[in-house]
């Protein structure tokens, strides 16, 4: 049995401490929570569970095992560290880190104390996304031409950072996932109208091989839209997360472009076949990602999603920021060639950061 204390009790918190309790191999020992109402709504759902404001409490305790951090990102980097410190793994909420440094740093300190470490990337775990992993990897699509996603709805503004640390960080993971190769680049759009942080972006990725990324996130949409487009060379895929069966659909459509012998013109051909609807494992993602961090834990294993992943993710997020302050200048990754935009590497903290900075508390 291993055993968690869980810091944070807002929004997602319940979900960490309901699952974990219904899991057979981990159990809830004590949860942690600044607001003295999550308390009162801790120990109303969860009498047995010891509650306190002091996370320091479930850090330093060795009745604790494993560490969840289900704060705001700014609180992050002090919490992670505190834990694998005293000794904890730790499951710690999206975004890993606010900052690339602070990632780098919790991804050695977890390998020196030989804890595991991994990043709550919840859409991973999804029976849509497992589905759309094997049919690129089974080469049902064919060669990946680009992915377009489309996440938007009426708030939930946040006070702390803006809508591409909030949202985007869901789709990155997604293609950090399913993307086998590094981003070259990375540009990035938007504007503040409410509240000083950006509510509106648009990001768009270069990947190696004419693979592009692209995704609109917005806090101030009419409507609520999770619709991600996948197109290959063979096939074309739509994810709609909305939908309540039919979650993703294949569509043999595309375009076939020859060159005919003597003739200079280019020869169109448009292909318009079957659509069918894979069958999708009904999971609850968050219960499948828990175990899997248990197991982890047992067997000695590194998560898919540990510390490094949530890293390329800090990356990219970081990247984004940075060419949105830019407005829309193209920050190379990878990339040795700078000449025509800017090496997030070589900008000052204050840039490469953006408006986030990281302090304590939870």
């Amino acid at each position: 049995m291993i055993r968690f204390g869980v810091i944070g009790y807002g929004y997602w918190g319940p979900n960490i401490v309901r699952n974990l309790e219904q899991l057979e191999e981990t159990k809830v020992v004590a949860v942690c929570d600044k607001s003295a109402a999550s308390r009162q709504r801790i120990q109303r759902a969860h009498p047995q569970v010891h509650v306190t404001a002091d996370h320091k409490e479930l850090v330093s305790s060795p009745e604790i095992d494993a560490i969840a951090v289900i704060t705001p990102v700014w609180t992050h980097y002090e919490l992670t560290k505190s834990a694998l410190e005293n000794g904890k793994h730790v499951f710690v909420e999206k975004p890993f880190t606010s900052n690339v440094a602070q990632a780098e740093e919790l991804i050695d300190l977890a390998a020196k104390r030989q804890r595991k470490l991994m990043v709550d990337h919840t859409f991973l775990f999804t029976g849509a996304v497992r589905k759309i992993k094997q049919v690129l990897q089974d080469g049902t699509l064919g060669k990946l031409y680009y992915y377009d996603s489309t996440r938007v709805n009426l708030g939930l503004f946040q006070h702390d950072v803006n809508v591409i640390w909030d949202l985007a960080p869901h789709d990155l993971s997604i293609i950090d996932h399913l993307i086998q190769e590094s981003p070259e680049a990375v540009v990035a759009t938007g504007q503040t109208h409410l509240n000083g942080h950006e509510d509106v972006a648009f990001i768009t990725i270069y990947f190696p091989n004419n693979v592009i990324a692209h995704i609109n996130v917005n806090w101030l949409s009419p409507v609520k839209v999770r619709t991600t487009l996948i197109g290959g060379e063979k096939k074309m895929l739509v994810w709609n997360d909305l939908e309540a069966d039919e979650k993703i659909k294949i569509y043999d459509k595309g375009v076939d472009v020859t060159n005919q012998e003597g003739v200079y013109n280019l020869l169109v051909n448009y292909r318009s076949g079957d659509m069918w609807a894979p069958q999708v494992e009904q999971v609850e993602a968050l219960r499948a990602e828990l175990s899997y961090f248990a197991r982890c834990i047992k067997q000695d294993e590194v998560p898919f999603n540990d510390g490094v992943a949530g890293l390329r993710v800090v990356k990219m997020l970081e990247a984004a920021n940075t060419s949105l302050r830019q407005r829309g200048a193209m920050i190379y990754l990878n990339s040795a060639d700078s000449r025509e935009g800017v090496r997030l590497s070589k900008l000052p903290p204050t840039l490469a950061n953006g408006p986030l900075v990281a302090s304590t508390g939870t």
